[in-house]
């Protein structure tokens, strides 16, 4: 099908004398009513048909797809004796094509953008190159492997999205790749490039009796007052890493490597997203595009006013602008989190954003069906004379025209461009200037003034923003104070938390913009000044609360450690991986945590939660710990090493403040060296190896540390090397091991390593557990050794059970005395009960008792330690609160007194099953 018979729509006639003109230069029947209406509307596009007659006359024979890739062949063929008329023709051809498509309704908004774009990325491309090339040839430029010279256009703004409107003019950010040539090249380079892209703006922009390509504008780049036109990406990153500003963040949103030496520009690209995405939700960043919002709309005097005449489609409220703004601010503030939120073009950033539910389905509807309608009406505008300008008719007559060519009665399109502009308003407006809460007058308690009155020498307070920021926020948690059982206490804690921020700003935006994260904080210092005191120090865990996700169901080991896995894959800088790490593995430890005082799960589960962090921490940084000891080493000798997690761990079964126990064992399988620029043998390769890996979990960094590590069950002890080859291990299992040590092995599982590695210490395992053992004797060592713990760690209080008679350490031992007595494999308590009950006689009453008294205990103990609380200080109102809670209890006393009575009669029933037997 041509063009002309895919026409959906026609412009009316606005000049007739000028549409006729126009159509019987062209005469093609087909095409009457387009052609003149689009003469009779536009004076412009009324000269390109007389001056294009003959090639329109052709172009209207097939689809405008097809003339729009054979201007962009012919422009991929233009010399540069004649280069700057054949782009200028090209430039003609391509906006009369793109017009009559856009007119006729033969495209859509996205096809018409989309084609002006493709036409500015191949003519800047083709001008590079040129000028590039004739600079090389003339010795202007040093010889380099880098094409066009290591130039590169950074397509910015609606180019860079690949949306630029009917006459925009251009954005470019031009840089080049230092590191394409020799240090004593590098001025010399400078020097030709500043010079081509000098002459690329005059190739472009100067017009001329052939007209011009495109307006280009390069005061995008860093500081245009004071650089040069082109720009080393070296100091442009140093720029935007030490003075980039918000503004400079949201236009690199959309920017992309347009043309020249795309490759470099896509590196250069990639080491600024750090700049552009912040790693943490980034709230202030409404502050900063309110601010810009409102600077435009001052600047420009496009207060809100009723009258349409001379309104502002692009800058003034309601307008494209605004729209524009909302989408990018909110990709700012969760982008650097969530990379699918990183859409250039305005349409898709509204639609991922929707996606990930940071705005409703109903807003991205009405904000997309407005901006492409508004974006409609300013090709309209442009059209007439081919001027950038954004601003309706300022009379009848001017309205008229632009009615005309949208084949609309005036009176209906004023009344759609005034909802529209009025819509789009309220909704920003809502965005950016939320209400204000600071009208509630919320008194301050007598007992609660001096805690008050002490904030503002806070750091937090420091700058006026955060006070004026806190000033709307404060009668909210005042208010929110009085619901909870305890005020006084509760602000005590709230005020720990205060104090604690390095900063405030951000913070206080964040809350502002999500008061649910008030309640938060109120729940969580109501019941532990120290989690509140935690929360203080590492604020950014907040950003997991409204990052997406937060109260979906756990996901369970296999799919942290590919989604850790694919964040480090994204960073190759070693330090930065083990920051990353402690920062992500910190939000999930804090989701775990908040789930559990939520109630939303139990103490069990929050102890798989844990273990399943641990576990993906562990597997996650393996790979980056081997690969940068391999740098200096080289790679391992024969399987390499893995993880065997003990105790806890092992089982499954961490609580908020757990330690790891874990063993390295390695199986080098005869290799007596590691082959790398600096070679080990054997043993120092894998003990060293095992000592990066255990600073890599332990060091404290900029963002903590991961864990405390453990590894006194390893063979010998602290005696012992850190690591132990699989032949040693097997060996001292068999014939050196004490029983405790096979105690421990009961609870071993691997957690990282190659697959086969894990098989052969499993196979170990199963060995030790499987070979036959005195049960008397058994019974004796675990009784003494019960008799040392017991010696070795008196109970700290009523609130304490992990230690003492009849408690979690007392049945964890008696569980696995019975796992190991059975040779049964399973390494939780519960499990392990169950299967060697018969082994040390326990009746199936007594087992009962021991499961229920045990996941009793389990609760609170893990419930205490997210607390973090002392077991002999006095608990407050809310942690009491969640003791009881999670107990089933009425009060804290009724739950010692249970536990009390109940660990009596669990050291009773121990007592009996390790009492040797002949």
């Amino acid at each position: 099908m041509t063009f002309a018979w895919s026409l959906t729509r026609t412009p009316r006639v606005f000049d007739a004398d000028r549409g006729s003109a126009a159509a019987e230069v062209v005469a093609v029947p087909e095409a009457q009513a387009l052609i003149e209406g689009a003469a009779s509307c536009s004076p412009y596009l009324a000269g390109l048909i007389t001056r294009e007659h003959e090639w329109l006359h052709a172009a209207l024979a097939v689809q405008p797809q097809a003339s729009v890739d054979a201007i962009l062949a012919d422009v991929r063929n233009v010399v540069g004796a004649t280069m700057g008329v054949d782009l200028r023709v090209a430039k003609r051809r391509l906006a009369l094509i793109v017009a009559l498509a856009d007119l006729g309704g033969v495209w859509e908004l996205d096809q018409v953008t989309g084609a002006l774009s493709d036409f500015a990325d191949q003519t800047t491309h083709v001008a590079i190159s040129r000028l590039t090339e004739e600079a090389t040839s003339r010795g202007k430029i040093p010889q380099t492997a880098s094409p066009c010279g290591g130039l590169v256009a950074i397509a910015m703004g609606k180019l860079g999205a690949h949306e630029l409107n009917y006459s925009s003019d251009i954005d470019l950010v031009m840089v080049f790749d230092e590191d394409a040539y020799a240090h004593d090249d590098f001025l010399t380079a400078r020097s030709a490039l500043i010079a081509v892209t000098r002459k690329l703006g005059a190739v472009l922009s100067d017009v001329t009796a052939d007209g011009y390509v495109f307006r280009t504008d390069f005061r995008l780049r860093p500081d245009p007052g004071a650089t040069s036109v082109a720009l080393s990406m070296d100091a442009a990153e140093r720029y935007y890493e030490s003075l980039g500003r918000t503004w400079e963040r949201a236009a690199y949103i959309k920017a992309r490597a347009g043309a020249g030496d795309i490759q470099a520009g896509v590196r250069f690209l990639d080491r600024l997203s750090p700049f552009v995405w912040r790693r943490h939700l980034d709230f202030a960043a409404i502050e900063d595009a309110f601010d810009m919002r409102s600077k435009i709309r001052t600047h420009k005097g496009l207060y809100d006013r009723d009258a349409l005449e001379g309104y502002d489609l692009k800058l003034a409220r309601g307008g494209i602008r605004e729209i524009e703004f909302f989408t990018q601010t909110r990709q700012l503030i969760a982008g650097g989190r969530d990379p699918d939120l990183r859409a250039r073009r305005t349409v898709d950033g509204l639609a991922a954003l929707s996606a990930k539910g940071w705005i409703p389905e109903d807003v991205r509807d009405t904000l997309t069906e407005d901006y492409r309608q508004l974006r409609t009406l300013e090709h309209r505008l442009q059209m007439v004379n081919d001027q950038q300008t954004h601003s309706l008719p300022r009379d009848e007559d001017g309205f008229a025209r632009i009615a005309a060519m949208m084949d609309r009665d005036v009176s209906d399109l004023r009344a759609e461009i005034a909802d529209r502009r009025d819509r789009v308003g309220n909704i920003a407006d809502s965005f950016f200037q939320p209400p204000s809460r600071a009208e509630a007058v919320v008194p301050v308690p007598s007992d609660m003034e001096e805690i008050v009155r002490r904030w503002p020498s806070y750091p937090a307070f420091r700058s006026p923003r955060a006070v004026e920021k806190f000033e709307s926020l404060r009668p909210v948690l005042l208010e929110r104070l009085q619901t909870v059982e305890d005020p006084t206490e509760t602000l005590k804690h709230i005020d720990g938390f205060l104090s604690g921020l390095p900063a405030g700003v951000q913070l206080f935006s964040l809350f502002e913009a999500n008061p649910q994260l008030i309640d938060l904080v109120v729940d969580i210092a109501g019941i532990s000044p120290s989690l509140a005191a935690y929360l203080a120090r590492n604020a950014q865990v907040f950003d997991a609360v409204i990052g997406g996700g937060f109260f979906e169901s756990w996901p369970g080991c296999a799919s942290l450690v590919q989604d850790l896995t694919e964040r480090l894959r994204g960073d190759p800088d070693y330090e930065r991986q083990l920051d990353l790490t402690r920062s992500w593995a910190r939000e999930w430890h804090f989701r775990t945590g908040v789930h559990h005082l939520r109630g939303l799960i139990d103490g069990r589960i929050a102890g798989r939660q844990y273990a399943d962090l641990a576990e993906a921490v562990i597997q996650g940084l393996s790979p980056p710990v081997r690969a940068e000891f391999a740098r200096k080493h080289g790679p391992a000798p024969g399987r390499g090493a893995m993880v065997l997690g003990m105790g806890s761990l092992g089982a499954r079964a961490l609580n908020a403040a757990s330690d790891l126990d874990v063993i390295a064992i390695y199986d080098a399988q005869g290799e007596e060296s590691s082959d790398g620029p600096r070679p080990l043998a054997t043993r120092p390769y894998f003990a060293r190896l095992t000592q990066a890996f255990v600073t890599a979990l332990t060091a404290p960094m900029a963002q903590g540390r991961l864990y405390e590590v453990d590894m006194r069950l390893r063979p010998s002890g602290r005696q012992g090397p850190v690591a132990t080859s699989l032949a040693a291990f097997r060996d001292y299992q068999l014939t050196q091991a004490w029983t405790w040590e096979h105690l421990a092995l009961t609870r071993a599982r691997p957690i990282s390593g190659e697959d086969a590695l894990a098989s052969a210490v499993q196979d170990v395992r199963a060995e030790v557990l499987a070979a036959p053992r005195d049960s008397s004797q058994t019974r004796a060592d675990v009784s003494e050794m019960r008799a040392r713990l017991a010696e070795a760690r008196k109970s700290a209080g009523p609130l304490d059970m992990r230690a003492g008679p009849g408690r979690l350490q007392d049945i964890d031992l008696l569980a696995q005395t019975g796992a190991l007595l059975a040779g049964a494999e399973p390494r939780e308590t519960d499990a392990q009960l169950a299967a060697g009950a018969e082994a040390l006689g326990l009746h199936a009453s007594e087992v009962d008792h021991l499961r229920n008294t045990y996941a009793l205990m389990w609760e609170v103990h893990c419930a205490h330690r997210l607390l973090n609380a002392s077991a002999t200080a006095e608990q407050g109102a809310g942690a009491k609160r969640f003791l009881t809670s999670v107990s089933g209890f009425d009060s804290l006393d009724a739950l010692v007194e249970h536990i009390d009575d109940a660990a009596t009669k669990t050291a009773a029933i121990i007592d009996r099953a390790l009492r040797a037997r002949t």
